[in-house]
């Protein structure tokens, strides 16, 4: 893992060394990023998930000058949709889903409604559609949810997206017998013929949804489906507590998001929600162990395999634990990111976009701000 990261320059978290971080209230101290995002964000350029930046700016900063920005991008998607793949990041559920709540932030509330309508639709556009976040039905799941969380109401019906998830266990279900994994793990999904376990195109990313109380899975099946399959993915950790990119890679270099503890570390804490289990919790510290230790990566500062999105598995254990720890561990990520460019990383094939490149890491900066509502964009819940 090592020669894929920078070494960790920063001493672990002491009461002392945090000082100066947080207010009497333990929130972060706006004045370490407010600056540099103000002059980060004027750097960003054309891309789809800009959009989706602008429409969280705004929600952080409250200036509307942001929701015409994401206006402005938000209109360039629609006239792109490929009328192909139906997820948020890599298809039209992305800006159909950001278009319908950013309509309803305008009050256009008839193109907010045609836009639901399409989205709603989109689900008949692939019926061997793989089953994964980036480009699977996982990932159409996050696009419905996203509309009902950001309407305050149910926008989607809830039993268009029960339908979706029953396809996704029956999915994994036919799978886990085809292949005779069903003795190890009742549920088993692929993406081109591999077994991945990450969060973008694996079984962890995959449990994750299936395990959210919006979804509504029956205790029965989380019990005797899920249950076990989550199992199963952890037993493959390694021992150095990361986790491989594929079922029977016995090589432990990747940590990051799409691949390794920094992904997998989201359905250790939705299991230790659901079912309450301390190993669930324990191999989550494991993860977060390995991702201080490994996680600036020369890869970049981006959310899929970056600093940036490494980080957001410190604020989704702080919001779990409240333990400061893990608030200072993605503060001083952040103070790495903010030396962007500066490190010799890699730059991304999209330098500017969200998953890959800039927009996302001020995304992350910017959550920052109010660590307890932090979410990893496109993915967490």
């Amino acid at each position: 893992m090592a020669q894929r990261a920078f070494p960790n320059p920063y001493a672990d978290y002491n009461k002392s060394l945090a000082e100066g971080y947080f207010d009497a209230a333990g929130r972060v101290s706006p004045g370490l990023l407010v600056s540099h995002l103000s002059q980060k964000e004027l750097l960003i350029r054309r891309d789809r998930g800009i959009a989706v930046l602008y429409l969280h700016l705004y929600e952080v900063f409250g200036d509307p000058a942001y929701l015409e920005m994401a206006h402005g991008y938000v209109k360039q998607s629609l006239n792109c949709l490929s009328k192909r793949s139906i997820t948020f990041l890599c298809g039209d559920a992305g800006p159909l889903a950001v278009a319908a709540v950013l309509y309803h932030k305008m009050n256009s509330e008839k193109q907010a409604e045609d836009c639901i309508t399409r989205l709603i639709h989109l689900n008949k556009i692939d019926p061997h559609a793989p089953n994964e976040m980036l480009y699977g039905r996982a990932g159409y799941i996050y696009a419905l949810l996203f509309v009902n969380k950001n309407f305050g109401e149910e926008k989607i019906p809830q039993s268009h997206i029960q339908q979706v998830c029953e396809t996704i266990l029956q999915s994994g279900e036919n799978l886990a017998r085809k292949r005779n994994f069903t003795a190890k793990s009742p549920l088993m999904y692929e993406w081109y013929q591999e077994y991945y376990v990450g969060a973008a195109h694996g079984l962890a990313g995959i449990y994750y949804y299936l395990m959210q109380p919006s979804l509504q899975v029956n205790q029965g099946k989380l019990q005797s489906l899920v249950k076990p399959s989550i199992d199963f993915v952890c037993q493959l950790k390694f021992p150095s507590g990361n986790y491989p990119p594929c079922v029977d890679d016995t090589r432990d270099l990747l940590v990051h998001w799409c691949h390794g503890a920094p992904g997998v570390i989201y359905m250790l804490i939705q299991a230790y929600k659901v079912f309450r289990e301390e190993q669930y919790l324990c191999d989550a510290y494991r993860c977060a162990d390995v991702i201080w230790q490994y996680g600036l990566l020369k890869k970049g500062y981006g959310l899929c395999h970056g600093a940036a999105g490494n980080a957001y598995a410190f604020l989704a254990l702080y919001n779990l634990t409240q333990d400061v720890k893990y608030l200072y561990r993605a503060c001083k990520f952040a103070e790495w990111c903010l030396d962007y460019g500066e490190h010799g990383c890699r730059t991304p094939d999209t330098p500017y976009s969200l998953f890959e490149g800039m927009a996302g890491t001020i995304y992350f900066l910017a959550d920052l701000l109010v660590p307890t509502k932090a979410r990893f964009p496109a993915f967490e819940l």
